[in-house]
């Protein structure tokens, strides 16, 4: 974990700018911007709703859910790696659906302002999300800051892995599947706007887990990219392996065929031309409430192992690229890696230096929680100051299905 002091609350980092929504008595918001000139790449980051620390956050929701905790049931979530999350009291559909496309709306003008471009001339949205809260969602938030109806427009659904999904979506052409649009390709060269927007409090208000009551909370970060100019995709590997077990069940908020016979259990749709949904099947809780998990032990057992084999792949698929250009001295900077838990990314890191493989995997996001898609994005901007032109990144996304996208960029040419 990182040795800088956390702030009391994500709230009180000083380049943080607050507001607040007027949707039920007013839920506070707020958003950072970061822009790196040396790449030309910047973005913003943020959350929504009430900050609770590690101490008063299992009265407020005990008092929300209407279920008290017992000592033995609170976890030491320092120890996890996290020390606030955001989180907002119950409200109604009509008024989750206004915050939350207020909030979606404001993340994209914020990062548009950053980026320094103009909404006309954005080309593609593409926005993983766990449990939105309307299929149209990203339609409707880019509609309301002026981006172009013609933009290509993806929603991913692969739980926590949905922005690292959609960021390998828009590099890597080699994931297009027989008769459908080249993502990657379409991109190419073009403005494009990727990101993560979890509403994970609106979702444990209707779940009994006391882990993930007390893991998640709200998220939000996106990024302004120009697919091949300011990131260059090098290797990459985008892997499922189907959670027989159901050690993390979703309650899917989106369409899907269900169970298949062939090696994906992604369905891909595309209604409109320029409207596409990648919805991963997710083993959904027997009690019909939103979330249940199997415990952290079985977070571990679920991640770690087919985790640090992709990532494995990838840098082994990196070294061989890097000797047949000619670069074998080139190496991995750092590695942003979804932030499920502390524990988990450290007995990932562990297990890769038994393997040789040894970069810099920061701990980045103490003031949020597990925030689920959003969280590599955010850890990336955090990041991103410290990123030089022509750096080597090695992004590492996975979530409940399970689903992994992991890949290594370039950030620009040096």
């Amino acid at each position: 974990m990182s040795d800088n002091p956390v702030p009391a609350s994500f709230y009180e980092r000083p380049n943080v700018e607050t507001s607040v929504i007027p949707v039920g008595s007013g839920v506070p918001l707020g958003m950072e911007g970061v822009y790196n000139s040396r790449l030309g790449i910047g973005g913003a980051y943020g959350s929504w709703g009430q900050s609770y620390s590690n101490a008063s956050l299992p009265s407020f929701l005990a008092e929300r859910n209407g279920r008290a905790f017992e000592a033995s049931d609170i976890l030491n979530l320092a120890e996890l790696g996290f020390s606030h999350r955001q989180h907002v009291p119950k409200l109604n559909q009509a008024e989750n659906l206004e915050l939350e496309l207020e909030v979606g709306s404001r993340l994209l003008r914020k990062t548009l302002d950053v980026c320094g471009w103009d909404a006309s001339e954005v080309e593609g949205v593409l926005i993983g999300m766990t449990s939105p809260i309307t299929l149209d969602y990203i339609q409707r938030i880019s509609k309301m800051v002026g981006i172009p109806e013609s933009a290509l427009k993806v929603s991913v659904h692969k739980a926590c892995d949905g922005s690292m999904g959609a960021l390998h979506l828009a590099l890597n052409p080699s994931l297009s599947q027989p008769g459908k649009l080249n993502i990657a390709d379409h991109l190419r060269g073009k403005k494009v706007l990727v990101g993560g927007i979890e509403g994970l409090s609106r979702t444990t208000c209707r779940t009994s887990d006391k882990n993930a009551l007390q893991l998640f909370g709200n998220g939000m970060g996106a990024i302004g990219v120009i697919p091949g100019e300011t990131m260059r995709f090098l290797v990459g590997k985008s892997f499922e392996d189907y959670d027989a077990d159901g050690l993390l069940a979703v309650k899917m908020e989106y369409p899907h065929s269900g169970l298949k016979n062939e090696a994906s259990q992604l369905d891909i749709t595309q209604q409109l031309e320029n409207e596409i949904r990648v919805a991963g099947l997710m083993n959904e809780p027997k009690n019909g409430e939103s979330v249940e998990m199997a415990g952290l032990m079985g977070m571990v057992k679920l991640f770690v192992r087919n985790g640090v084999q992709v990532v494995e792949d990838v840098y082994r698929e990196y070294q061989a690229l890097m000797d047949r250009v000619g670069d074998s001295g080139k190496s991995i900077t750092m590695g942003i890696v979804h932030h499920a838990n502390f524990k988990i990314n450290a007995l990932k890191a562990k297990h890769l230096s038994k393997l040789g493989i040894e970069f810099p995997m920061p701990w980045l996001l103490s003031d949020f929680g597990n925030v689920s898609a959003a969280s590599n994005i955010i850890a990336f901007l955090r990041q991103l100051p410290e990123i030089n032109l022509g750096d080597h990144i090695l992004l590492d996304g996975f979530g409940a299905g399970t689903y992994y996208d992991v890949m290594a960029v370039s950030m620009g040419e040096a």
